[in-house]
């Protein structure tokens, strides 16, 4: 078992909101597979950390504990309007400068 793997990836998918079938899907394992990953019971092929590091955006060594360089926060903005991404990209500028 990788030592931060399972917690990393845990809390990577529920900051992307996905649930272990989305992901399961995305990798086209079952949804048994990535919860073995999360749990250590199970370690990804090559393949599937790579994969995994692509759909959280952050290298393999941030999933390996290698690195503590954090995958940077995406804020989902698909359902805004055009005026409420504008006061989001402000109030995000103002915390900022504070």
């Amino acid at each position: 078992m990788i030592k931060n793997l399972p917690t990393r990836l845990k809390e990577l998918r529920t900051q992307n909101n996905l649930s272990q079938k989305d992901v399961a899907n995305l990798l086209d394992v079952s949804p048994s597979i990535i919860s073995g990953y999360e749990t250590g019971e199970r370690t990804p092929s090559v393949e599937n950390l790579l994969a995994l590091s692509y759909l959280y955006k952050c290298s393999t060594d941030y999933l390996l504990g290698k690195s503590t360089d954090a995958p940077p926060i995406v804020l989902d903005t698909q359902h805004l309007s055009d005026e409420q991404i504008r006061v989001l990209q402000t109030l995000i500028n103002t915390m900022r400068h504070e």
